[in-house]
């Protein structure tokens, strides 16, 4: 009976082994590597935008504490001394007229 449980604990020790070799001859593939880089890059994203999100919900609950408003996204707008009426069409050079107009012609 010594032996069979000795024998039983070999075999259970060498498929163990055999796993082991295994798993990591994949992770040494070309295949294996660009898995693991690939699941690096996704982890990485995954951190920057919960670090993102965070920096976020702080910077609102602070600007709530401190009374102060959201800015809305604001447009660009002209410089004051620009008088400048060209339009879209001076500058490309193209017909202002419609398809619609065209039609009508």
């Amino acid at each position: 009976m010594g032996r069979s449980i000795w024998f039983a604990a070999g075999v259970g020790a060498g498929a163990y082994a055999v796993v082991r070799v295994r798993r990591a001859a994949e992770i040494l593939t070309v295949d294996g590597l660009r898995d693991r880089v690939g699941a690096a890059v996704v982890g990485v994203r995954m951190f920057r935008d919960e670090v993102a999100q965070g920096k976020a919900d702080a910077e609102t609950g602070l600007r709530e504490r401190m009374g102060l408003a959201l800015h809305p996204h604001r447009e660009l707008a002209a410089p004051a001394g620009d008088t400048d009426d060209t339009t879209p069409d001076q500058i490309t050079g193209g017909d202002s007229t419609t398809e619609q107009e065209v039609g009508r012609s």
